[in-house]
């Protein structure tokens, strides 16, 4: 079995946490989502704050999915400034997240915030 280095592997982690959000979103929120989408969903999800809620919730995973794709990329090109870039913006969203809501996932988001940081610093 190959060892892979961090460098590869992190990025993924974003990946993976943003379809991990569209996934849960959908599960938790399938209620106000299927309502939405069995009424016409145009225009829907601005009838009670659940769909509203539930609307931004499984929004977020795909903008998640795209930074860590960026990530990825960056980390196989070696632009350790695109990391760093990506870390502060995912850190800086993470602290607002825990300060609003202490009890959620936004505490992973800010460990992975801060291992893009050592990674495009050259800590690991």
């Amino acid at each position: 079995m190959t060892n892979l280095p961090i460098s590869t592997v992190l990025p993924w982690a974003l990946f993976i946490l943003g379809i991990g959000h569209i996934l849960y979103g959908l599960i938790k929120f399938r209620v106000p989502l299927a309502s939405a989408v069995t009424s016409g969903f145009i225009g829907k999800f601005s009838a009670s704050e659940e769909k509203r809620s539930a609307f931004w919730f499984v929004m977020f995973g795909p903008l998640l999915i795209l930074a860590g794709q960026v990530a990825i990329h960056a980390a196989s090109i070696g632009d350790a400034y695109l990391i760093r870039v990506i870390g502060a913006y995912l850190l800086g969203v993470c602290i607002v997240g825990v300060l609003a809501l202490p009890k959620s996932p936004f505490l992973l988001g800010l460990a992975i915030s801060f291992l893009l940081l050592a990674l495009g610093y050259g800590y690991i």
